[in-house]
């Protein structure tokens, strides 16, 4: 019973955590956690936990726990934010530079910021230009790649 209490709450980050689509996809990254579960076990785990679908914000749809509803539906409009603000990213240390359509930097900014990344330490936004500070030990490499799981959509 211990294991499936760690499965559960391993699922629960998962989701919390990332842009999930699929249950292939959420499969895949319990392996990467240890965990080897089936197909079947997961939907029943899924089905306790009362995981549903939220709109994505992309013409699509990603996991979400009860209650995150609205958490998963201000994050689509953040994702929106900041995909119709930004033009480019670029790094260099844990300084990260994100160029935006004039105006569009606090909006961008306050996207990123309520994307609640781990990997950010904190935010500046000018008029067309904003910068991330990231934590000491992440790479803007790594901060990309966190960024792509919640905006897929995303080019660098």
């Amino acid at each position: 019973m211990k294991e499936r209490q760690s499965r559960l709450k391993a699922i629960k980050n998962l989701i919390k955590n990332n842009t999930i689509e699929s249950q292939d996809e959420l499969l895949s990254l319990l392996e990467k956690e240890g965990y080897e579960v089936t197909q079947a076990t997961l939907s029943r785990d899924l089905k306790l936990l009362k995981v549903g679908k939220v709109p994505d914000g992309r013409q699509g749809y990603m996991y979400a726990l009860p209650g995150d509803d609205e958490n998963g539906e201000n994050e689509a409009i953040y994702v929106q934010d900041f995909l119709r603000g930004y033009l480019s990213i670029d790094f260099s240390g844990n300084i990260v530079v994100i160029k935006t359509f004039p105006g569009h930097a606090n909006t961008v900014c306050n996207a990123l910021d309520n994307l609640n990344m781990n990997e950010v330490l904190g935010t500046v936004a000018g008029d067309n230009c904003m910068f991330a500070c990231l934590r000491e030990g992440v790479t803007g490499e790594q901060f990309l790649e966190k960024l792509k799981k919640h905006i897929p959509g995303i080019e660098d």
